[in-house]
């Protein structure tokens, strides 16, 4: 499983390395709201909750599934601009600015990327601001969610124009709340890494500056083809003619232990990398623990399973969906998995949601959090 970026034809002046203050605030509040992802950020991720305004914590779990299941791609408009440069701004303002350029139906469906997961690399079908049916099934995967997430995507097709407007005002009190001084601190750090990559790029080539990047990349030999190593397939194109030409790689401070790819059909690809890889510390637990959760997950659909159930709760129906194979299936993949003592399960009104324990599977080892969490 990988997900590929094709580049032929792509001269190397396009490929870009550059960071991104509005990826970045992406990545700070899914580290606030997935604490367990990011050990390393332990410190941080505690004092800035402890000194969150209450009015805007709430504001922020209204609508908290962008970034905190999945990444939308809003957060990096200047990769959904037809015709635009392809670059992010130099400015969490002007990329906010970006952000309002983009038409309703690209901002609607980015929004409610974790309603199409199984239909990604698709592009997520018919918009549900036009069909009925996408509109209804939106719905119906929201509500599979909670009450939150079911009002939040109600209102955001209901009135699109009043929700960017929330959202904009949302994200700026972030910044004046914390992450514009965070943003001070680390920003230096992050243009630093992209000038030398980029000079890595000029003077060794692709293949050199993708293996700094992350071991999980590579090319081929006719520089055709850059492929990322994770759980999950798609394709992108760095040529599409009708967004553009580039690719640009961002790195991100707050991002360990993901490697996010943005491979959506009609947006740039674009590659965000962690500039961190701490270690975590191992746990001790019985020979026999250990045994069951090593044989629950050698079973690669159960890996797979574990890939989404690490990000955010979801149904059993859902996760068929998914993953193209029936409700009783994946029922079965799960009882192991919670016999493993790796799962939890809570009721959500009439629905039924399970999620990976992290801390559990922290203990297994980084190089596992790490594979199921790129």
């Amino acid at each position: 499983m990988s997900v590929t970026i094709d580049i032929a034809g792509l001269p190397d002046e396009r490929i870009a390395f550059a960071p991104s203050p509005l990826a970045e605030l992406c990545m700070a509040l899914h580290a606030l709201s997935q604490p367990a992802h990011h050990p390393g950020l332990s410190s941080w991720t505690t004092a800035t909750a402890a000194g969150l305004d209450p009015c805007l914590a709430d504001r922020l779990l209204e609508g908290d599934f962008m970034w905190r299941g999945s990444f939308a791609d809003i957060f990096m408009p200047f990769a959904g601009i037809p015709g635009g440069t392809g670059l992010p701004a130099p400015t969490l303002a002007e990329e906010l600015d970006v952000l309002d350029r983009l038409d309703d139906e690209r901002f609607v469906m980015a929004a409610l990327e974790h309603c199409w997961l199984a239909l990604y690399n698709e592009g997520g079908g018919p918009s549900p601001l036009r069909d009925p049916r996408a509109r209804a099934k939106a719905l119906e995967t929201a509500a599979a969610r909670g009450p939150r997430q079911l009002e939040f995507s109600a209102r955001l097709l209901d009135d699109t124009a009043a929700v960017r407007v929330w959202l904009r005002r949302l994200l700026e009190d972030c910044d004046e709340a914390f992450f514009a001084q965070t943003w001070k601190r680390i920003e230096p750090r992050q243009s630093a890494d992209a000038r030398h990559k980029t000079e890595v790029l000029r003077r060794k080539g692709l293949a050199t500056a993708l293996k700094e990047v992350s071991a999980a990349l590579s090319v081929d030999d006719a520089h055709t083809t850059i492929t990322v190593d994770k759980m999950v397939t798609g394709n992108a194109t760095a040529t599409d003619p009708r967004i553009g030409d580039g690719l640009v790689f961002v790195p991100t401070n707050f991002g360990w232990p993901h490697l996010l790819v943005l491979h959506a059909p009609g947006w740039r690809p674009v590659v965000r990398y962690p500039l961190d890889s701490p270690e975590l510390a191992p746990a001790p637990g019985s020979v026999e623990l250990l045994q069951r959760r090593m044989e629950a997950l050698a079973h690669p659909m159960r890996m797979m399973l574990c890939r989404s159930l690490a990000r955010a709760p979801y149904t059993t129906s859902e996760l068929a969906t998914v993953y193209g194979i029936t409700a009783p299936e994946v029922s079965r993949h799960l009882a192991v998995l919670k016999k493993a003592g790796l799962l939890h399960t809570r009721r959500q009104g009439r629905y039924a949601q399970h999620q990976l324990d992290l801390s559990a599977v922290a203990r297994i080892g980084s190089d596992f959090i790490e594979g199921i969490l790129r």
